[in-house]
């Protein structure tokens, strides 16, 4: 599907791969762009319409699908990082961790699916990440693996009904969550242009970087074989 004349919402819109999706689709001639975030004033993208959205909290995330109506590309992006020890810590923060990264991008589509069908179909982009298929981020990983077999899941679901799911998959991104790892990482500009290609491709996945391409590939490994690669 094209960009140019689409109606597209981001969640996490005010910052990192979030505010560089708004911009690139703004960038490609989208009629609408909204920039969704808990504070709406953070939103600072010019052309970005705010929309005040808390994906942890189904009363905000209905009030943001009722107060729009017109989305054809959907992207789950907002997110946290806590990477909790399965063993040794907090469950709270484990919980915290699946609200926003999993329960989180499952409302919003549960809400804004009416929406799309209404509008014709359309796509939904959901933000993976490398770590879905290697558990180093913790329960930062578990969420994202999980979120990845929902895609898988939704995808099936939604396909007969005109609407794509796009997973993107990514390593380290020059953003504020990354700030403190010492690691090659790519650009949130490039991210978002290779989301928005395969969004007009209809293209079902996004390996966005090698540190993702080498994650996939490592899937047909032994569990041991690969672990110990990656330690090494």
């Amino acid at each position: 599907m094209k960009i140019e004349d689409a109606v597209v919402l981001v969640t996490g819109g005010n910052r990192g791969i979030g505010k560089a999706l708004v911009a690139e689709a703004l960038a490609r001639g989208a009629r609408k762009v909204y920039a969704a975030a808990r504070d709406p004033r953070t939103v600072t993208t010019p052309g970005a319409e705010a929309v005040a959205l808390d994906v942890t909290d189904p009363g905000s995330v209905r009030l943001a699908a009722a107060g729009t109506g017109d989305v054809t590309v959907l992207i789950n992006n907002a997110g946290i990082y806590v990477g909790a020890s399965f063993l040794t810590g907090d469950l709270a923060d484990v919980r915290r961790e699946f609200e926003t990264n999993f329960y989180g991008p499952l409302h919003v589509t549960r809400a804004f699916v009416p929406q799309l069908l209404a509008n014709g179909g359309g796509r939904i982009v959901n933000v993976h990440s490398a770590l879905s298929w290697v558990a180093l981020g913790q329960s930062y990983s578990a969420t994202k693996a999980a979120l990845w077999s929902a895609s898988d899941a939704l995808r099936l679901e939604l396909a007969p009904q005109g609407i794509g799911v796009t997973g993107l998959h990514v390593g380290y991104v020059d953003t504020d969550m990354a700030a403190a790892v010492d690691a090659p990482k790519v650009s949130p500009g490039s991210v978002a242009a290779q989301v928005f290609d395969a969004v007009e491709q209809d293209r079902d996945e996004v390996l966005a970087d090698d540190t993702s391409r080498g994650a996939k590939q490592s899937l047909i490994r032994d569990p041991a074989e690969r672990y110990a690669a990656v330690a090494g």
